[in-house]
């Protein structure tokens, strides 16, 4: 099963925001995913980005490939990073 961590848009007509999710590579964008890692809301000046960092460095190091926005996302936190310098420790 390849797992994606990517953004299931949510809220209503012309005001979204965005919960980042584990899913299934085969599920649909907004269908079924395995386990919520935070949200995303484009909306708010500037935009709110709250995310769960041990759970998505747990998903990251058993494969779970990020999408371009929440690969984005990950490097403005500095999850990228982090993830990158455990990975030559080990």
């Amino acid at each position: 099963m390849a797992v994606k961590l990517r953004l299931k848009r949510m809220g209503r007509k012309k005001a979204p925001f965005y919960r980042i999710v584990a899913a299934d590579s085969r599920m649909p964008r907004d269908g079924r995913f395995i386990e919520q890692l935070g949200t995303y809301d484009p909306s708010k000046s500037p935009a709110a980005v709250t995310l769960k960092k041990e759970e998505i460095l747990r998903w990251l190091s058993n494969g779970a490939q990020p999408s371009d926005t929440v690969r984005n996302l990950l490097s403005k936190e500095g999850i990228i990073k982090e993830f990158t310098e455990s990975k030559k420790k080990a």
